[in-house]
């Protein structure tokens, strides 16, 4: 595959001596099929690369006069080549500390994997959980319960950690905690209840503040470089984290300036500040004089992008215009939380776009997105905010008036497929009909908004093979096909959620996202051809090699 002579290349006699150019590549990538992501969608055989950038992209020929005695000549052999692939909502690749329940796809496989850690626990020793699974991935369906963990430890104190947004515990746990059902809810949280009046076991956003759980180990460099090492595998080269990672991402900032000072970073990040539970513009001051950083400072391997906030909950929480779907929606009056009010948004947004700060906010449901613009729209009243990149995470539901004023605006957009994991849960929040249409990607990319994918890992595994799959199929991991009108046939326009359009999305679009001369050479050498697969092998893709900044940093063993 990798080759020093330059005759292999030419058709011409190997004792016609060649000219090298004043641009020796470092390595040139020939005979190839390789999706540029530029503003043609053109598809070429070949590139070079000197130092971190593309010196020529085109044919074959275009790129002979860029071939010297010392490059790496690599012959694709009509393999499939696309620009680094991206996740712009990552904060881990894994679940955290805790019993691992990633795997476990049975109701008796869970609590069988907690009975274990409970017997081998000290007496009244706390078990906890990684947040690494959702209730979708088990044959029931359905969460576990007080009564269901009460079963497998009587005596110990169970805290299972189901995503970002709740935790499931069992009686000792709650007593443990004081939480009973005189416990007074606080706004933006829930403690639900069954049909008789009894605590589920469950404790939703705002309420978590009642559980104390061990804080996380510290983020080490070790970390940080088992996270790019994994994600390289899957031809990932940069990820936006909005707002947190591994438990400290004050500290884990730190880690990437100092490991990019080391030379060891084959991963690119984009970070936003944790401001997920700002009340207050003097909280959003405080936050940034902590961490003592600016609006976009950085380099091309470790930017401020701006501030994460939220307004309402995940799935079990999202703010809604209707009320959810009963028995979730208590009789029609719950439709989710808000975790901060409209007044309080608005005083966070107008102090961080006074100090040239650009937010994005956590929206689930309409009636949260609605919020969220309101906001956006007296700030733009002020001084307009078009061309700032100010956008909204997530956008689950949403209507035609939404989508309407968020052109307006110019907002982007940074979607995820929860959908493909949890549609039997968000079936049973919202209904089938709003389930079905949840996240409409077709509908906002033919408004012409600019939307960026990821997965939100670790509440969704990393795999953008998983991500465009779901976005191209509507299909899901355990109940079938949901809303198939939404579904993306553009294999083109769904390569360009995780590269161009992520660049587009972090304000770089003019040096990453595409393979265009110029640029870094940020991209990967894919085991399928992407643009023609059957849809159904999407899921089973992977990268054959990595490539950042012209390094190769991942190959496949499988790949000559």
């Amino acid at each position: 595959m990798i080759r020093q002579a330059l005759a292999l290349l030419l058709t011409a006699s190997a004792a016609v001596p060649v000219a090298v150019s004043a641009q020796t590549a470092d390595t040139v990538l020939i005979n190839g099929k390789i999706y540029t992501a530029n503003a043609k969608d053109e598809v070429v055989p070949a590139v070079a690369i000197l130092n971190d950038r593309f010196v020529a992209v085109g044919t074959n020929k275009a790129v002979e006069s860029h071939v010297g005695p010392s490059t790496k000549l690599i012959d694709l052999k009509g393999r499939f080549v696309s620009p680094g692939l991206t996740d712009a909502h990552f904060h881990s690749e894994g679940g955290g500390p805790g019993v691992d329940l990633s795997k476990t796809r049975s109701m008796a496989e869970l609590l069988d994997k907690v009975a274990a850690a409970v017997a081998a626990a000290p007496p009244g020793g706390l078990i906890f959980t990684n947040w690494d699974w959702h209730e979708a991935q088990l044959k029931e369906k359905r969460l576990p319960t007080t009564v269901d963990l009460d079963a497998i430890s009587p005596n110990n104190p169970v805290v299972l950690v189901r995503g970002g947004h709740s935790l499931i515990l069992n009686s000792v746990a709650l007593a443990k905690y004081g939480i009973n059902r005189d416990t007074v809810v606080p706004a933006g949280g829930a403690i639900p209840r069954d049909a008789k009046g009894n605590l589920t076991g469950e404790v939703i956003d705002a309420a978590k503040k009642f559980v104390a759980l061990p804080p996380p180990p510290a983020v080490t460099e070790a970390d940080l470089l088992k996270t790019q090492s994994t994600l390289n595998r899957y031809g990932i080269t940069a990820v936006r984290i909005p707002g947190g990672y591994k438990g400290d991402l004050l500290a884990a900032y730190g880690l990437m300036k100092k490991a990019e000072d080391e030379g060891r970073l084959t991963l690119r990040y984009n970070v936003y500040l944790p401001g997920f539970a700002l009340q207050s513009g003097d909280e959003a001051r405080k936050l940034i004089a902590k961490w003592n950083v600016k609006q976009d400072e950085g380099d091309d391997w470790v930017r401020i992008g701006g501030i994460k906030l939220a307004i309402d909950g995940g799935f079990e929480g999202a703010h809604t215009i209707e009320p959810y779907a009963e028995p979730y929606g208590q009789g029609g009056t719950f439709h989710g939380l808000m975790t901060v009010t409209p007044d309080r948004l608005n005083d966070v947004v107008m102090t961080l776009d006074n100090m040239g700060w650009r937010p994005t906010v956590h929206a689930a449901g309409d009636a949260a997105i609605a919020e969220v613009l309101d906001s956006y729209e007296r700030a733009d009243a002020v001084k307009p905010i078009a061309g700032k990149r100010w956008a909204i995470e997530h956008a689950h539901i949403s209507n035609a008036g939404l989508v309407e004023r968020m052109k307006k605006l110019d907002v982007m957009l940074s979607v995820q497929d929860h959908l493909y994991l949890a549609a039997p849960a968000l079936k049973r929040y919202w209904g089938e009909a709003r389930a079905t249409q949840v996240t409409p990607l077709k509908t906002y990319l033919e408004a012409g908004l600019v939307v960026a994918g990821g997965t939100d890992a670790p509440v969704i595994p990393f795999n953008p093979f998983w991500e465009l799959y779901h976005f191209a199929s509507r299909d899901t991991m355990s109940d079938g096909v949901y809303g198939a009108n939404e579904r993306v046939l553009s294999r083109q326009q769904l390569l360009r959620l995780v590269t161009i359009n992520f660049a587009k999305l972090i304000g770089e679009e003019q040096i990453k996202g595409s393979i265009e001369t110029g640029k870094l050479a940020d991209f990967a050498v894919l085991s399928e051809d992407f643009l023609t697969t059957d849809v159904t092998r999407i899921p089973d893709m992977h990268a054959l090699a990595t490539f950042v900044g012209g390094k190769q940093v991942y190959t496949d063993p499988t790949f000559k």
